[in-house]
């Protein structure tokens, strides 16, 4: 098929290699424009700017698609499908129906569950066994189309980053999979009353509460790995979590209970295993703790 690809962040990628390798023409790739980045706030290309130049594809980098000017340019390359994954700007009607197959998209949920921006972080943090990827039809709705394919897979003990690879490389697959029997695919229509929301995260979630209880601190701390990051203040320093276990303990909240850095909860305790300081690598607990001791008794905030 001709292809015009849209996306931007490293989840994206997988896709387009996929649709690259089994021998579909990418027209075009679009992607959001180069964004500050690195202490010198140099423009930096998105991860998926830089694999389409690497493999010889057009590269578009729209502010907005809501002028004619852009829609026309869309248009022009005739595509008999645009592929869609995490592409991080709204697609205008003009736009969604310029394709012959229209605009398919990679949204890592089971729809209805978890539209929006966050799938798989608010999937993480509300406790669910199982998430997974669906390959929808695109229209003006949030996430609201008819789909065409889904997967599963289960979230176990999974981090944010690793859940977003692997969603990545299975989405990639069941795209593939999708435009090869895209004339026998029989769209099914979303349960509108099923539906739940998925909230762009905001920073100040990533801040530790330790008045919750244990089991939803260890969940904020895969889904905020590894960005932007579950953390607390150790004498005006801030500690990002990137690890930790429930532990079978009682204490005050934010309260160190032992020298392995245990810390009351609301209910029960959290053991980072893994943490990250202001401007350095990421390192293991015990590491950090050979080169700073925490007093037990010290209240974390």
């Amino acid at each position: 098929m001709r292809v015009v690809f849209m996306g931007t962040p490293d989840f994206a990628v997988p896709v387009l290699k996929a649709l690259a390798d089994a021998g579909h023409d990418v027209v075009a790739a679009y992607s959001q424009p180069p964004r500050p980045a690195g202490r010198g706030k140099k423009l930096q290309p998105s991860p998926v700017q830089v694999e389409a130049e690497k493999r010889g594809i057009e590269v578009r980098c729209p502010v907005s698609l809501k002028d004619e000017a852009a829609q026309a340019e869309f248009r022009a390359f005739g595509a008999d499908v645009a592929v869609v994954a995490a592409y991080g700007l709204i697609l205008p009607k003009a736009v969604l129906e310029a394709p012959k197959h229209g605009c398919l998209n990679v949204h890592a949920s089971l729809l209805p569950q978890w539209r929006g921006a966050a799938p798989i972080q608010r999937a993480i943090l509300a406790g669910v066994p199982v998430t997974g990827v669906t390959i929808m039809q695109m229209e003006q709705g949030l996430d609201t189309g008819p789909m065409l394919a889904s997967a599963r897979v289960p979230i176990e003990q999974k981090t944010a980053g690793e859940l977003t690879q692997e969603l990545a490389q299975l989405g990639a697959r069941l795209m593939v999979e999708t435009l090869a029997d895209l004339d026998r695919v029989r769209p099914t229509a979303q349960n509108d009353l099923a539906a739940t929301y998925a909230a762009k995260l905001d920073k100040k979630e990533a801040r530790i509460d330790f008045a919750r209880p244990a089991l939803l601190i260890e969940r904020e701390v895969r889904a905020f790995a590894p960005f932007p990051g579950a953390w607390f203040d150790l004498e005006g320093e801030r500690i990002k979590v990137l690890e930790a276990h429930v532990i079978g303990m009682n204490g005050a909240p934010g309260c160190v209970l032992d020298d392995k850095l245990t810390i009351g909860c609301g209910n029960a305790a959290i053991r980072p295993t893994r943490i990250q300081r202001a401007g350095k690598p990421a390192m293991e607990t015990d590491a950090f703790l050979r080169g700073k001791s925490v007093a037990v008794g010290t209240v974390l905030r």
